[in-house]
């Protein structure tokens, strides 16, 4: 249940991976609208979306820990139709934000006995974000295939030490002192936790033998169904849970969390002229609009995702920025509105000329591919992309992706629910 390899690649910006655990602490932990099972749970739907199993396997034990009926994980068709309602938004915010409409927002609200409250799904849109940008992270720095003895071998990341993230409360953070905690003490805090993974795990032996042949079939549909990369995403550090008939659950077949999984990612740029329009900054902004709206619905958590988006824009990126003749703010600022741009996010007072002369082919490339369809990226593009960077300017990057991405999805949920309760 712990995010080792995430925890490992931020620790390169210590800073940033305080305000991170601190925000996914609260969202995942501390008080608010949502039931904690149901959080694993969104959870577990949004890191579907990108077949992103790190992420699910991990949302899979916690959601147990919390509580949660062990006959979800079966699957969308067995989980309250409240949640299952759910599904579209999901769906729409992984890939193509832009179409989210009030109309989605009236019909998740709308009286009857399955509704929404504003401030539920006001967290479940916050912890969708959070989980898809996540993902992102999880496949651009190569966490998903960090696991195991065949993960990639030329990440050597800092060992900050192995965090837990339910240890990062909001009073203590993650500060230096949080980084250098012995990995007793993590052990120890998760011991519950680990205990559960061994008993998860002694059920599937049990049951392996039977399960062996249709396994292998799963996996190899999945492989080409994913044009062949699904080899390298197959079952991580979990083996699933399974219910009382014996038949697999949990991570190792993520269709069972998705509908619709051919609704994928559509470059903004060849969309139907009439479908939608350019997102102007100038007529909604996270300072102006989303975070004053995020922050009444669902208290705090707008002042946690605040700092955490300044945190990143923050980070020292005078190394990057010099190769390319530029400021440091100059450089992360064509990132950030290039990722922008591809969700059809537009900035007034940005010349767009700049994001060619910036960045690279090879870094458009991965950017794009990490923020749009993660689940795409393989080992090798993390190394390929921009050799003359650094392994921490790297996770820079990837950062910088995670929070353009998150806010991106949120400016487009929180316009429409502006629109709503207009």
């Amino acid at each position: 249940g712990r995010l080792e390899a995430v925890t490992q690649q931020m620790g390169y910006h210590p800073q940033y991976l305080d305000s991170f655990l601190k925000t996914q602490h609260y969202l995942l932990h501390m008080d608010g609208p949502l039931p904690f099972d149901c959080r694993h749970y969104i959870a577990i739907m949004a890191a579907a979306r990108h077949q992103c199993r790190y992420l699910v396997n991990l949302h899979v034990l916690q959601f147990l820990r919390a509580g949660g009926d062990p006959q979800w994980l079966r699957g969308l068709d067995f989980i309250p139709p409240k949640l299952r309602n759910l599904n579209e938004i999901n769906k729409i915010l992984a890939h193509r934000p832009w179409l989210i409409t009030k109309q989605h927002i009236e019909k998740l609200l709308k009286i009857s006995e399955w509704s929404w409250s504003l401030a539920e799904l006001v967290h479940a849109v916050v912890l969708l974000a959070h989980c898809h940008a996540l993902a992102s992270f999880v496949f651009g720095c190569g966490c998903e295939q960090d696991e195991g003895p065949a993960g990639r071998g030329s990440l050597k990341p800092l060992s900050p030490g192995s965090q837990c993230f339910c240890e990062a409360t909001a009073g203590n953070g993650c500060s230096q002192e949080l980084l250098r905690i012995s990995r007793k003490r993590s052990l120890d805090s998760c011991m519950e936790l680990d205990s559960l993974r061994e008993r998860v795990q002694r059920i599937h032996v049990e049951t392996e033998g039977r399960e062996e042949t249709r396994l292998l079939q799963q996996d190899r549909e999945e492989g080409e169904g994913q044009g062949g990369e699904g080899g390298s995403e197959r079952s991580v550090g979990l083996s699933p849970p399974t219910d009382t008939n014996g038949e697999a659950t949990g991570a190792t077949n993520l269709a069972c969390y998705m509908q619709d999984p051919d609704f994928g990612y559509q470059d903004f740029a060849r969309r139907d002229e009439d479908q939608t329009q350019v997102f102007r900054v100038q007529d909604y902004s996270w300072e102006d609009h989303g975070f004053s709206l995020v922050n009444r619905l669902y208290s705090d958590i707008g002042h946690l995702l605040d700092e955490k988006f300044r945190m990143v824009d923050g980070l020292q990126s005078s190394a990057m920025a010099k190769r390319q003749g530029c400021e440091p703010s100059v450089f992360k600022r064509g990132i950030w509105n290039y990722i922008h741009c591809m969700f059809g996010i537009r900035y007034d007072d940005y010349d767009y000329a700049e994001v060619n002369q910036l960045l690279e082919r090879v870094l458009k490339v991965y950017i794009k591919t990490v923020t749009c369809y993660p689940e795409k990226t393989n080992s090798e593009m993390f190394d390929r992309f921009w050799k003359q960077f650094k392994h921490s300017e790297k996770v820079h990057v990837n950062l910088l992706i995670l929070e353009a991405r998150m806010q991106a999805e949120l400016l487009y949920a929180l316009q429409a629910i502006t629109q709503y309760m207009i």
